[in-house]
């Protein structure tokens, strides 16, 4: 089975912090070791055989691609630029962002097989606290608690089937909902959304919840690669990615097994 891959690189403009510290206008382009920072991605996807497909959606005014590589207008908002791309690629599509630079063809293949046979429609790839933290980065993170422990996305998506193109809407709606705490509240469902606050929630039911509310199928993939989770969201991300590209490594090498 071939899949489509889609690279999310959309600009939050010059106000990105990253984008500022980086001085460049487009944050995807902020530089590394002298190449862009989507250009690690694009690299690492180039090398999965199973990858027929690669296309980034970003603005019509932003720099130039790499040859063979699709372009795609970035919409308003993600989910808008993940449903405009599914009208423009064959299914299955990985779908994921050109802030990740650390991303591996390991990586992406290792998710890539685990999502060809959950059986889902929709699978997202996380990683646990343990492993995130093995990499040694000092930047501040972001993880979800839950009754068996705590995770981190890693900005890997897999739309597996058509049913999937339900979770994307129900992500749109989240989307629009979300300068209304109370109203996404009662999309997510507010039982859900208690257990988690109190600490009585599993990765597993959260999914199950999530998929009832999307009505698909969905699933998660624990990624054992300390590097998977470390996009650039802050200058802190950028200085620990930059230092991590300079020091010889295996950032292939898994931490720990679902």
């Amino acid at each position: 089975m071939t899949w489509s891959a889609l690279v999310l690189a959309g600009s939050r403009g010059q106000a990105d912090p990253v984008a500022q510290v980086a001085s460049v206008r487009h944050k995807a382009f902020a530089p590394i070791h002298g190449k862009p920072m989507i250009a690690y991605v694009l690299e690492a996807l180039e090398q999965v055989e199973i990858l027929e497909t690669i296309a980034v959606s970003i603005e019509p005014d932003a720099a130039s691609l790499p040859k063979g590589v699709m372009r795609l207008d970035a919409a308003p908002s993600p989910s808008a630029s993940v449903l405009q791309a599914m009208a423009n690629l064959p299914l299955p599509i990985l779908v994921t962002t050109a802030d990740n630079p650390l991303l591996t063809p390991d990586i992406v293949a290792y998710f890539l097989h685990e999502a060809g046979n959950s059986g889902c429609d929709v699978v997202a790839g996380v990683a646990t606290r343990q492993t995130v933290e093995a990499a040694g980065s000092t930047a501040r993170r972001t993880y979800m608690t839950f009754s068996d422990g705590a995770i981190s996305g890693c900005n890997l998506f897999a739309l597996a089937t058509e049913q999937s193109r339900r979770a994307v809407v129900f992500w749109q709606r989240l989307e629009a909902l979300r300068k209304s705490p109370l109203a996404m509240a009662r999309t997510l469902g507010l039982g859900t959304l208690l257990r988690y606050r109190i600490g009585a929630l599993s990765r597993d039911a959260a999914v199950m919840a999530l998929a009832r509310k999307a009505s698909c199928r969905a699933g998660l993939v624990n990624l054992p690669f300390p590097d998977a989770a470390h996009d650039v969201d802050k200058p802190e991300d950028l200085a620990f990615v930059t230092a991590r590209l300079a020091t010889p490594h295996d950032p292939s090498k898994p931490q720990d097994r679902p």
